[in-house]
């Protein structure tokens, strides 16, 4: 359920992503120094969460809104849980 302007938002950050990954390959084949190529590997990490962030206010003004207007208390229950699952996995 993702409108088009954000899924354009989405693709265009990781195919940075990839630029970003093919980079990393790079360095590794040019024996740079580790702390370098460490800080490349945790810059991808932020972007990867950044994208998680899109996707997740994505589901929440669209999936989750819409279980919530639909008054039907097992929908609700769902996404609750599901929202709960992720989150759930964000914190490990």
């Amino acid at each position: 359920m993702m409108k088009e302007e954000q899924r354009e938002k989405v693709r265009n950050r990781l195919r940075r992503i990839e630029g970003q990954i093919a980079g990393i390959g790079r360095m590794i084949d040019d024996d740079r120094y580790c702390v370098d190529i460490l800080n490349q590997t945790s810059a991808v990490i932020a972007a990867i969460r950044n994208v998680e962030n899109i996707v997740m206010e994505n589901h929440l003004n669209t999936c989750v809104v819409d279980a919530i207007r639909s008054g039907d208390p097992e929908e609700q229950r769902l996404k609750t849980t599901e929202i709960m699952d992720v989150l759930g996995k964000y914190r490990k």
